[in-house]
Protein backbone atom coordinates (compact mmCIF):
# COMPACT_ATOMS: atom_id res chain seq x y z
CA UNK A 1 0.00 0.00 0.00
CA UNK A 2 1.34 3.41 -0.93
CA UNK A 3 0.25 6.97 -1.43
CA UNK A 4 -0.60 6.81 -5.09
CA UNK A 5 -3.09 9.68 -5.21
CA UNK A 6 -2.36 11.54 -8.45
CA UNK A 7 -2.52 15.31 -8.59
CA UNK A 8 -5.88 15.26 -10.41
CA UNK A 9 -7.56 14.07 -7.21
CA UNK A 10 -7.84 16.47 -4.26
CA UNK A 11 -6.29 15.14 -1.07
CA UNK A 12 -8.60 14.51 1.85
CA UNK A 13 -8.98 17.82 3.65
CA UNK A 14 -8.03 18.57 7.24
CA UNK A 15 -10.57 21.37 7.82
CA UNK A 16 -12.84 20.89 10.82
CA UNK A 17 -15.99 21.19 8.70
CA UNK A 18 -15.00 18.25 6.49
CA UNK A 19 -16.54 15.03 7.85
CA UNK A 20 -14.35 12.16 8.96
CA UNK A 21 -15.75 8.75 8.05
CA UNK A 22 -14.74 5.42 9.57
CA UNK A 23 -15.28 2.38 7.35
CA UNK A 24 -15.36 -0.95 9.15
CA UNK A 25 -14.17 -3.73 6.85
CA UNK A 26 -11.34 -3.73 4.32
CA UNK A 27 -12.85 -5.94 1.64
CA UNK A 28 -13.67 -4.91 -1.91
CA UNK A 29 -16.60 -2.65 -0.98
CA UNK A 30 -14.84 -1.03 1.98
CA UNK A 31 -11.79 -0.10 -0.08
CA UNK A 32 -13.93 0.98 -3.03
CA UNK A 33 -15.89 3.35 -0.80
CA UNK A 34 -12.72 4.68 0.81
CA UNK A 35 -11.27 5.55 -2.59
CA UNK A 36 -14.53 7.23 -3.60
CA UNK A 37 -14.64 9.37 -0.46
CA UNK A 38 -10.97 10.30 -0.54
CA UNK A 39 -11.27 11.29 -4.20
CA UNK A 40 -13.97 13.75 -3.14
CA UNK A 41 -11.82 15.23 -0.40
CA UNK A 42 -13.55 13.43 2.47
CA UNK A 43 -11.38 11.94 5.19
CA UNK A 44 -12.03 8.19 5.24
CA UNK A 45 -10.21 5.54 7.22
CA UNK A 46 -10.71 1.79 6.95
CA UNK A 47 -10.47 -0.53 9.95
CA UNK A 48 -9.91 -4.19 9.05
CA UNK A 49 -9.94 -6.95 11.66
CA UNK A 50 -7.48 -9.22 9.82
CA UNK A 51 -3.72 -8.83 10.16
CA UNK A 52 -3.44 -8.67 6.38
CA UNK A 53 -5.86 -8.68 3.48
CA UNK A 54 -6.39 -12.25 2.41
CA UNK A 55 -9.89 -12.26 0.94
CA UNK A 56 -11.01 -15.84 0.60
CA UNK A 57 -13.00 -17.10 -2.35
CA UNK A 58 -11.97 -18.38 -5.72
CA UNK A 59 -13.41 -15.71 -7.96
CA UNK A 60 -15.61 -12.65 -8.34
CA UNK A 61 -17.13 -11.12 -11.46
CA UNK A 62 -18.48 -7.67 -12.32
CA UNK A 63 -21.04 -6.66 -14.92
CA UNK A 64 -20.37 -3.89 -17.42
CA UNK A 65 -22.70 -1.66 -15.41
CA UNK A 66 -20.77 -2.31 -12.19
CA UNK A 67 -17.57 -1.36 -14.00
CA UNK A 68 -19.17 1.90 -15.14
CA UNK A 69 -20.10 2.60 -11.51
CA UNK A 70 -16.44 2.08 -10.59
CA UNK A 71 -15.50 4.64 -13.22
CA UNK A 72 -17.81 7.17 -11.55
CA UNK A 73 -16.45 6.40 -8.08
CA UNK A 74 -12.78 6.60 -9.07
CA UNK A 75 -11.29 5.59 -12.47
CA UNK A 76 -8.40 3.94 -10.66
CA UNK A 77 -10.82 1.19 -9.61
CA UNK A 78 -11.31 0.18 -13.24
CA UNK A 79 -7.57 0.27 -13.86
CA UNK A 80 -7.02 -1.97 -10.85
CA UNK A 81 -9.75 -4.40 -11.91
CA UNK A 82 -8.55 -4.71 -15.49
CA UNK A 83 -4.99 -5.31 -14.37
CA UNK A 84 -6.17 -8.65 -12.95
CA UNK A 85 -9.54 -9.38 -14.63
CA UNK A 86 -10.39 -11.75 -17.44
CA UNK A 87 -13.25 -11.56 -19.92
CA UNK A 88 -14.85 -14.33 -21.92
CA UNK A 89 -12.97 -15.77 -24.90
CA UNK A 90 -10.06 -14.03 -26.60
CA UNK A 91 -9.10 -11.00 -24.48
CA UNK A 92 -8.82 -8.95 -27.69
CA UNK A 93 -12.23 -10.11 -28.94
CA UNK A 94 -14.21 -11.15 -25.86
CA UNK A 95 -17.51 -12.97 -26.01
CA UNK A 96 -19.90 -10.60 -24.27
CA UNK A 97 -22.77 -13.06 -23.78
CA UNK A 98 -23.74 -15.28 -20.87
CA UNK A 99 -24.87 -18.75 -21.86
CA UNK A 100 -27.10 -21.30 -20.14
CA UNK A 101 -26.95 -24.89 -21.35
CA UNK A 102 -28.74 -28.13 -20.51
CA UNK A 103 -26.12 -29.99 -18.52
CA UNK A 104 -28.36 -32.91 -17.64
CA UNK A 105 -30.10 -34.28 -20.73
CA UNK A 106 -27.92 -36.00 -23.31
CA UNK A 107 -28.32 -36.62 -27.04
CA UNK A 108 -27.35 -40.30 -27.42
CA UNK A 109 -25.86 -39.65 -30.86
CA UNK A 110 -23.78 -36.69 -29.65
CA UNK A 111 -23.28 -37.16 -25.89
CA UNK A 112 -20.54 -34.53 -25.75
CA UNK A 113 -22.89 -31.79 -27.00
CA UNK A 114 -25.07 -29.69 -24.70
CA UNK A 115 -28.20 -27.92 -25.86
CA UNK A 116 -27.92 -24.14 -25.67
CA UNK A 117 -30.99 -23.01 -23.74
CA UNK A 118 -30.50 -19.26 -23.39
CA UNK A 119 -28.01 -16.60 -24.39
CA UNK A 120 -28.03 -13.03 -23.12
CA UNK A 121 -25.92 -10.03 -24.07
CA UNK A 122 -24.19 -8.83 -20.90
CA UNK A 123 -22.77 -5.54 -22.15
CA UNK A 124 -19.26 -4.67 -23.40
CA UNK A 125 -16.74 -7.31 -22.31
CA UNK A 126 -19.55 -9.23 -20.58
CA UNK A 127 -18.69 -10.22 -17.01
CA UNK A 128 -15.11 -9.42 -16.02
CA UNK A 129 -13.89 -12.02 -13.55
CA UNK A 130 -10.87 -12.24 -11.30
CA UNK A 131 -9.64 -13.82 -8.10
CA UNK A 132 -10.80 -11.74 -5.13
CA UNK A 133 -7.34 -11.67 -3.59
CA UNK A 134 -5.79 -10.45 -6.84
CA UNK A 135 -8.25 -7.55 -7.05
CA UNK A 136 -7.60 -6.60 -3.43
CA UNK A 137 -3.86 -6.59 -4.08
CA UNK A 138 -4.43 -4.24 -7.01
CA UNK A 139 -6.62 -1.96 -4.88
CA UNK A 140 -4.00 -1.76 -2.15
CA UNK A 141 -1.58 -0.21 -4.64
CA UNK A 142 -3.80 2.87 -5.00
CA UNK A 143 -5.11 3.22 -1.45
CA UNK A 144 -3.27 6.19 0.12
CA UNK A 145 -0.90 5.54 2.99
CA UNK A 146 -2.58 5.69 6.39
CA UNK A 147 -6.11 5.03 5.15
CA UNK A 148 -6.16 1.31 6.01
CA UNK A 149 -5.41 -0.09 9.47
CA UNK A 150 -5.11 -3.83 10.11
CA UNK A 151 -5.77 -5.82 13.27
CA UNK A 152 -8.80 -3.73 14.26
CA UNK A 153 -11.56 -6.08 15.34
CA UNK A 154 -14.55 -3.95 16.32
CA UNK A 155 -15.90 -4.42 19.85
CA UNK A 156 -18.35 -1.53 20.14
CA UNK A 157 -19.60 1.65 18.51
CA UNK A 158 -20.86 4.48 20.70
CA UNK A 159 -22.76 7.39 19.20
CA UNK A 160 -22.28 10.19 21.69
CA UNK A 161 -23.96 13.58 21.94
CA UNK A 162 -25.25 15.29 18.82
CA UNK A 163 -22.12 17.14 17.75
CA UNK A 164 -19.54 14.82 19.31
CA UNK A 165 -17.65 12.15 17.42
CA UNK A 166 -18.83 8.57 17.14
CA UNK A 167 -16.48 6.36 19.14
CA UNK A 168 -15.18 3.01 17.83
CA UNK A 169 -13.78 0.64 20.43
CA UNK A 170 -11.59 -2.26 19.24
CA UNK A 171 -10.76 -5.53 20.93
CA UNK A 172 -7.07 -4.61 21.13
CA UNK A 173 -8.02 -1.82 23.56
CA UNK A 174 -7.58 1.05 21.13
CA UNK A 175 -10.21 3.66 20.35
CA UNK A 176 -10.90 5.70 17.22
CA UNK A 177 -13.32 8.53 16.57
CA UNK A 178 -15.15 9.69 13.47
CA UNK A 179 -18.12 11.82 12.51
CA UNK A 180 -19.83 8.80 10.92
CA UNK A 181 -19.35 5.04 10.72
CA UNK A 182 -20.13 2.80 7.74
CA UNK A 183 -20.10 -0.96 8.18
CA UNK A 184 -18.76 -2.73 5.10
CA UNK A 185 -17.84 -5.75 7.18
CA UNK A 186 -19.64 -8.42 5.24
CA UNK A 187 -22.25 -11.05 5.86
CA UNK A 188 -21.24 -11.54 9.52
CA UNK A 189 -21.21 -7.79 10.15
CA UNK A 190 -20.34 -6.65 13.66
CA UNK A 191 -21.70 -3.18 12.87
CA UNK A 192 -25.08 -4.67 11.97
CA UNK A 193 -25.08 -6.67 15.20
CA UNK A 194 -24.36 -3.54 17.23
CA UNK A 195 -27.11 -1.63 15.44
CA UNK A 196 -29.85 -4.20 16.04
CA UNK A 197 -28.65 -6.33 18.97
CA UNK A 198 -27.03 -9.75 19.12
CA UNK A 199 -30.33 -11.48 19.99
CA UNK A 200 -32.14 -10.00 17.00
CA UNK A 201 -32.35 -12.51 14.11
CA UNK A 202 -31.62 -9.77 11.56
CA UNK A 203 -28.11 -9.57 13.02
CA UNK A 204 -27.23 -13.04 11.72
CA UNK A 205 -27.43 -14.63 8.26
CA UNK A 206 -29.33 -17.87 7.73
CA UNK A 207 -28.39 -21.06 5.93
CA UNK A 208 -30.05 -21.56 2.53
CA UNK A 209 -29.33 -25.30 2.51
CA UNK A 210 -27.19 -24.92 -0.59
CA UNK A 211 -23.51 -25.81 -0.85
CA UNK A 212 -21.06 -24.40 -3.37
CA UNK A 213 -18.08 -26.58 -4.26
CA UNK A 214 -15.33 -24.34 -5.61
CA UNK A 215 -12.20 -25.21 -7.52
CA UNK A 216 -9.76 -24.06 -10.20
CA UNK A 217 -8.79 -26.08 -13.26
CA UNK A 218 -5.74 -25.34 -15.47
CA UNK A 219 -7.07 -23.95 -18.74
CA UNK A 220 -5.06 -26.30 -20.95
CA UNK A 221 -6.68 -29.32 -19.27
CA UNK A 222 -10.13 -27.74 -19.51
CA UNK A 223 -9.68 -27.04 -23.23
CA UNK A 224 -8.58 -30.61 -23.82
CA UNK A 225 -11.65 -31.96 -22.02
CA UNK A 226 -14.49 -29.72 -23.28
CA UNK A 227 -13.06 -27.69 -26.15
CA UNK A 228 -11.67 -24.17 -26.34
CA UNK A 229 -14.94 -22.32 -26.87
CA UNK A 230 -16.66 -23.88 -23.89
CA UNK A 231 -13.65 -23.70 -21.60
CA UNK A 232 -12.80 -20.06 -22.30
CA UNK A 233 -16.33 -18.68 -22.12
CA UNK A 234 -18.76 -18.49 -19.24
CA UNK A 235 -21.37 -21.27 -19.15
CA UNK A 236 -24.09 -22.17 -16.68
CA UNK A 237 -24.97 -25.88 -16.82
CA UNK A 238 -28.56 -26.40 -15.64
CA UNK A 239 -30.31 -29.48 -14.33
CA UNK A 240 -32.56 -30.86 -11.58
CA UNK A 241 -31.70 -29.87 -8.00
CA UNK A 242 -28.18 -28.64 -8.87
CA UNK A 243 -26.22 -26.51 -11.34
CA UNK A 244 -22.62 -25.80 -12.29
CA UNK A 245 -21.01 -22.53 -13.37
CA UNK A 246 -17.59 -21.91 -14.85
CA UNK A 247 -15.76 -18.88 -16.25
CA UNK A 248 -12.15 -18.00 -17.10
CA UNK A 249 -9.87 -16.20 -14.64
CA UNK A 250 -6.16 -15.35 -14.35
CA UNK A 251 -5.88 -14.08 -17.92
CA UNK A 252 -7.39 -17.27 -19.35
CA UNK A 253 -4.89 -19.46 -17.52
CA UNK A 254 -7.47 -20.97 -15.17
CA UNK A 255 -11.11 -22.01 -15.33
CA UNK A 256 -13.03 -21.17 -12.15
CA UNK A 257 -15.67 -23.79 -11.33
CA UNK A 258 -18.54 -23.42 -8.86
CA UNK A 259 -20.88 -26.40 -8.45
CA UNK A 260 -24.06 -25.86 -6.42
CA UNK A 261 -25.79 -28.73 -4.63
CA UNK A 262 -28.58 -29.09 -2.04
CA UNK A 263 -27.87 -29.86 1.60
CA UNK A 264 -30.80 -31.04 3.76
CA UNK A 265 -28.75 -30.85 6.96
CA UNK A 266 -28.08 -27.85 9.18
CA UNK A 267 -24.69 -26.15 9.00
CA UNK A 268 -22.97 -26.97 12.26
CA UNK A 269 -20.25 -24.32 12.56
CA UNK A 270 -21.62 -20.77 12.55
CA UNK A 271 -18.13 -19.29 12.89
CA UNK A 272 -16.98 -20.45 9.47
CA UNK A 273 -18.90 -21.09 6.28
CA UNK A 274 -16.15 -23.18 4.67
CA UNK A 275 -15.42 -26.87 5.20
CA UNK A 276 -13.16 -29.41 3.47
CA UNK A 277 -14.61 -31.58 0.72
CA UNK A 278 -13.40 -33.95 -1.99
CA UNK A 279 -13.91 -34.32 -5.70
CA UNK A 280 -15.77 -37.54 -4.96
CA UNK A 281 -18.44 -35.50 -3.13
CA UNK A 282 -19.07 -33.48 -6.29
CA UNK A 283 -19.02 -36.56 -8.52
CA UNK A 284 -21.86 -38.05 -6.47
CA UNK A 285 -24.01 -34.96 -7.01
CA UNK A 286 -23.54 -34.96 -10.79
CA UNK A 287 -23.30 -38.72 -11.37
CA UNK A 288 -26.35 -38.85 -13.66
CA UNK A 289 -25.55 -35.71 -15.62
CA UNK A 290 -24.24 -35.22 -19.15
CA UNK A 291 -20.75 -35.95 -20.42
CA UNK A 292 -19.54 -32.33 -20.36
CA UNK A 293 -20.45 -31.69 -16.73
CA UNK A 294 -18.94 -34.98 -15.59
CA UNK A 295 -15.75 -34.20 -17.54
CA UNK A 296 -15.42 -30.82 -15.82
CA UNK A 297 -16.00 -32.36 -12.39
CA UNK A 298 -13.36 -35.02 -13.07
CA UNK A 299 -10.73 -32.28 -13.48
CA UNK A 300 -11.33 -30.71 -10.07
CA UNK A 301 -8.61 -31.20 -7.45
CA UNK A 302 -8.98 -34.22 -5.18
CA UNK A 303 -9.21 -31.92 -2.15
CA UNK A 304 -11.31 -28.79 -2.37
CA UNK A 305 -13.58 -26.58 -0.29
CA UNK A 306 -17.32 -26.56 0.10
CA UNK A 307 -18.95 -23.26 0.97
CA UNK A 308 -22.20 -22.99 2.86
CA UNK A 309 -24.46 -20.48 1.13
CA UNK A 310 -25.90 -18.09 3.71
CA UNK A 311 -27.97 -14.99 3.02
CA UNK A 312 -30.24 -12.44 4.70
CA UNK A 313 -33.49 -13.34 2.92
CA UNK A 314 -35.20 -14.91 5.95
CA UNK A 315 -34.57 -11.98 8.31
CA UNK A 316 -33.84 -8.80 6.32
CA UNK A 317 -32.77 -5.73 8.26
CA UNK A 318 -35.56 -3.13 8.59
CA UNK A 319 -33.24 -0.27 7.61
CA UNK A 320 -29.60 0.43 6.76
CA UNK A 321 -29.09 3.44 9.01
CA UNK A 322 -29.20 4.40 12.66
CA UNK A 323 -28.15 7.94 13.44
CA UNK A 324 -24.64 8.46 12.09
CA UNK A 325 -24.08 4.72 11.64
CA UNK A 326 -24.82 2.94 8.39
CA UNK A 327 -24.27 -0.46 6.74
CA UNK A 328 -23.63 -1.24 3.07
CA UNK A 329 -22.77 -4.18 0.83
CA UNK A 330 -23.19 -7.66 2.30
CA UNK A 331 -23.45 -6.16 5.78
CA UNK A 332 -26.80 -4.70 4.70
CA UNK A 333 -28.06 -7.15 2.08
CA UNK A 334 -26.17 -10.43 1.91
CA UNK A 335 -27.39 -12.31 -1.16
CA UNK A 336 -26.69 -15.82 -2.39
CA UNK A 337 -24.24 -15.79 -5.33
CA UNK A 338 -26.63 -17.13 -7.99
CA UNK A 339 -26.95 -13.82 -9.87
CA UNK A 340 -23.22 -13.17 -9.64
CA UNK A 341 -24.14 -9.63 -8.63
CA UNK A 342 -23.44 -9.24 -4.92
CA UNK A 343 -20.15 -7.39 -5.36
CA UNK A 344 -21.54 -5.27 -8.19
CA UNK A 345 -24.54 -4.19 -6.13
CA UNK A 346 -22.12 -3.30 -3.35
CA UNK A 347 -20.25 -1.08 -5.81
CA UNK A 348 -23.56 0.69 -6.50
CA UNK A 349 -23.86 1.28 -2.74
CA UNK A 350 -20.37 2.78 -2.70
CA UNK A 351 -21.24 5.13 -5.56
CA UNK A 352 -24.44 6.25 -3.82
CA UNK A 353 -22.66 6.86 -0.51
CA UNK A 354 -19.77 8.68 -2.19
CA UNK A 355 -22.19 11.04 -3.92
CA UNK A 356 -24.31 11.60 -0.81
CA UNK A 357 -21.40 12.27 1.52
CA UNK A 358 -19.95 14.64 -1.06
CA UNK A 359 -23.24 16.56 -0.96
CA UNK A 360 -23.24 16.42 2.84
CA UNK A 361 -19.74 17.90 2.95
CA UNK A 362 -20.88 20.79 0.75
CA UNK A 363 -23.92 21.43 2.95
CA UNK A 364 -21.75 21.44 6.07
CA UNK A 365 -19.19 23.82 4.58
CA UNK A 366 -21.94 26.19 3.41
CA UNK A 367 -23.45 26.14 6.94
CA UNK A 368 -26.80 24.88 5.65
CA UNK A 369 -26.89 22.10 8.24
CA UNK A 370 -24.82 20.95 11.15
CA UNK A 371 -22.33 18.18 10.54
CA UNK A 372 -24.35 15.70 12.56
CA UNK A 373 -27.62 16.54 10.83
CA UNK A 374 -26.12 16.41 7.35
CA UNK A 375 -24.58 12.99 7.93
CA UNK A 376 -27.78 11.58 9.43
CA UNK A 377 -29.79 12.88 6.48
CA UNK A 378 -27.27 11.39 4.04
CA UNK A 379 -27.68 7.96 5.64
CA UNK A 380 -31.48 8.29 5.75
CA UNK A 381 -31.41 9.08 2.04
CA UNK A 382 -29.10 6.14 1.33
CA UNK A 383 -31.54 3.80 3.05
CA UNK A 384 -34.48 5.24 1.13
CA UNK A 385 -32.76 5.04 -2.25
CA UNK A 386 -31.00 1.69 -1.95
CA UNK A 387 -33.07 -0.60 0.25
CA UNK A 388 -35.76 -1.66 -2.23
CA UNK A 389 -33.36 -2.65 -5.01
CA UNK A 390 -30.87 -4.40 -2.77
CA UNK A 391 -33.52 -6.38 -0.90
CA UNK A 392 -35.03 -7.37 -4.24
CA UNK A 393 -31.62 -8.79 -5.20
CA UNK A 394 -31.48 -10.88 -2.02
CA UNK A 395 -34.84 -12.49 -2.79
CA UNK A 396 -34.23 -12.80 -6.53
CA UNK A 397 -30.90 -14.53 -5.95
CA UNK A 398 -32.76 -17.14 -3.93
CA UNK A 399 -35.48 -17.50 -6.59
CA UNK A 400 -33.19 -17.69 -9.61
CA UNK A 401 -31.38 -20.66 -8.08
CA UNK A 402 -34.71 -22.50 -8.04
CA UNK A 403 -35.21 -21.54 -11.69
CA UNK A 404 -31.75 -22.82 -12.67
CA UNK A 405 -32.53 -26.11 -10.96
CA UNK A 406 -35.99 -26.53 -12.53
CA UNK A 407 -37.59 -26.29 -9.13
CA UNK A 408 -39.42 -22.94 -9.18
CA UNK A 409 -43.22 -23.34 -8.98
CA UNK A 410 -43.85 -20.75 -11.72
CA UNK A 411 -41.38 -22.11 -14.26
CA UNK A 412 -40.59 -25.75 -13.53
CA UNK A 413 -38.44 -27.10 -16.37
CA UNK A 414 -40.29 -25.15 -19.09
CA UNK A 415 -37.44 -23.53 -21.06
CA UNK A 416 -39.51 -20.59 -22.29
CA UNK A 417 -40.79 -19.69 -18.83
CA UNK A 418 -37.32 -20.14 -17.33
CA UNK A 419 -35.73 -17.93 -19.96
CA UNK A 420 -38.26 -15.15 -19.51
CA UNK A 421 -37.63 -15.06 -15.76
CA UNK A 422 -33.85 -15.23 -16.14
CA UNK A 423 -33.89 -12.49 -18.78
CA UNK A 424 -36.14 -10.20 -16.75
CA UNK A 425 -34.18 -10.59 -13.55
CA UNK A 426 -30.77 -10.32 -15.23
CA UNK A 427 -31.70 -7.18 -17.14
CA UNK A 428 -32.95 -5.54 -13.94
CA UNK A 429 -29.43 -5.98 -12.57
CA UNK A 430 -27.39 -5.26 -15.68
CA UNK A 431 -29.24 -2.20 -17.02
CA UNK A 432 -29.67 -0.28 -13.80
CA UNK A 433 -29.61 3.50 -14.31
CA UNK A 434 -26.88 4.45 -11.83
CA UNK A 435 -26.85 8.05 -13.08
CA UNK A 436 -30.51 8.37 -12.14
CA UNK A 437 -29.70 6.84 -8.75
CA UNK A 438 -27.09 9.53 -8.11
CA UNK A 439 -29.43 12.26 -9.32
CA UNK A 440 -32.35 11.01 -7.23
CA UNK A 441 -30.10 10.65 -4.19
CA UNK A 442 -28.88 14.20 -4.55
CA UNK A 443 -32.36 15.68 -4.96
CA UNK A 444 -33.81 13.63 -2.11
CA UNK A 445 -30.98 14.64 0.22
CA UNK A 446 -31.29 18.31 -0.69
CA UNK A 447 -35.00 18.36 0.05
CA UNK A 448 -34.41 16.67 3.37
CA UNK A 449 -31.93 19.40 4.24
CA UNK A 450 -34.53 22.04 3.34
CA UNK A 451 -37.20 20.37 5.45
CA UNK A 452 -34.81 19.82 8.36
CA UNK A 453 -33.91 23.50 8.26
CA UNK A 454 -37.60 24.37 8.47
CA UNK A 455 -38.28 22.18 11.49
CA UNK A 456 -35.15 23.14 13.46
CA UNK A 457 -35.88 25.63 16.21
CA UNK A 458 -32.60 27.49 15.74
CA UNK A 459 -32.50 27.64 11.94
CA UNK A 460 -35.00 29.13 9.54
CA UNK A 461 -35.31 29.22 5.75
CA UNK A 462 -35.63 32.45 3.84
CA UNK A 463 -39.13 31.63 2.57
CA UNK A 464 -39.11 33.65 -0.66
CA UNK A 465 -35.99 31.73 -1.64
CA UNK A 466 -37.80 28.48 -0.96
CA UNK A 467 -40.72 29.68 -3.11
CA UNK A 468 -38.27 30.49 -5.88
CA UNK A 469 -36.85 27.01 -5.64
CA UNK A 470 -40.34 25.63 -6.16
CA UNK A 471 -40.31 27.26 -9.56
CA UNK A 472 -42.46 30.29 -8.64
CA UNK A 473 -41.73 33.99 -8.37
CA UNK A 474 -40.65 34.87 -4.85
CA UNK A 475 -42.13 38.34 -5.22
CA UNK A 476 -45.65 36.89 -5.48
CA UNK A 477 -45.72 34.97 -2.23
CA UNK A 478 -44.60 35.61 1.31
CA UNK A 479 -46.00 32.44 2.86
CA UNK A 480 -45.35 28.75 2.61
CA UNK A 481 -47.99 26.06 2.22
CA UNK A 482 -47.84 22.48 3.43
CA UNK A 483 -47.29 21.22 -0.11
CA UNK A 484 -44.25 23.42 -0.59
CA UNK A 485 -42.21 21.53 1.97
CA UNK A 486 -43.26 18.02 0.98
CA UNK A 487 -40.64 15.83 -0.63
CA UNK A 488 -41.33 16.09 -4.38
CA UNK A 489 -42.47 13.09 -6.38
CA UNK A 490 -41.25 14.52 -9.67
CA UNK A 491 -38.28 16.62 -10.74
CA UNK A 492 -38.23 20.32 -9.92
CA UNK A 493 -37.00 23.00 -12.34
CA UNK A 494 -34.23 23.98 -9.95
CA UNK A 495 -32.17 22.14 -7.39
CA UNK A 496 -33.58 22.97 -3.95
CA UNK A 497 -30.13 23.91 -2.68
CA UNK A 498 -29.63 26.61 -5.32
CA UNK A 499 -30.04 29.87 -3.46
CA UNK A 500 -30.96 28.23 -0.16
CA UNK A 501 -30.29 30.69 2.60
CA UNK A 502 -30.58 29.88 6.28
CA UNK A 503 -31.24 32.94 8.39
CA UNK A 504 -31.61 33.44 12.12
CA UNK A 505 -32.70 36.13 14.52
CA UNK A 506 -34.48 39.24 13.23
CA UNK A 507 -34.19 38.25 9.56
CA UNK A 508 -35.97 34.95 10.08
CA UNK A 509 -39.66 34.65 9.30
CA UNK A 510 -41.54 32.83 12.01
CA UNK A 511 -42.98 29.48 10.98
CA UNK A 512 -43.42 28.08 14.46
CA UNK A 513 -41.04 26.08 16.56
CA UNK A 514 -40.09 22.44 16.65
CA UNK A 515 -38.04 20.56 19.20
CA UNK A 516 -34.30 20.84 18.70
CA UNK A 517 -33.88 17.11 18.15
CA UNK A 518 -36.45 16.83 15.35
CA UNK A 519 -35.22 14.75 12.43
CA UNK A 520 -36.57 14.02 8.99
CA UNK A 521 -37.16 10.32 8.36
Amino acid sequence: MKDATPSMYPPAMDREDVPEVAIVGGGIIGLTLALGLNKRGINAKVYEQARSLREIGAGVAFTANAVRCMEQIDPRLVTALRSVATSNGDPNNPNDHLQWVDGFNVDPEHPEDEKLLYKLYAGPRGFEGCHRAHFLDALLKVVPEGVLQFGKRLANVVEQDEEEKVKLEFEDGTVAEADAVIGCDGIKSRVRELMFGSENPVSHPTYTHKIAYRGLIPMDKAVEAVGESKAKNQHMHLGPQAHLLHFPVANQKLMNVVAFAPDPEEWEDSKTFVAPATRRDVEKVFAGWGTTVRSIVSLLPNDLDKWAVFDSSTFPVPCYNKGRICIAGDAAHAAAPHHGAGAGIGVEDALCLSALLDKAASVIQDDKASKSQALKLAFITFNTIRRKRTQWLVQSSHDVCEIYEWNHPKTGSDPDKCFEEIRRRSHKIWYFDYEDMVRESSESFEWRVVIQALVNGDRKVDLPTLEQMRGGDDSESDSVSDSSIATPTESRPNSPMQGLKLVTGAKAQSIGTVKQDSQIV
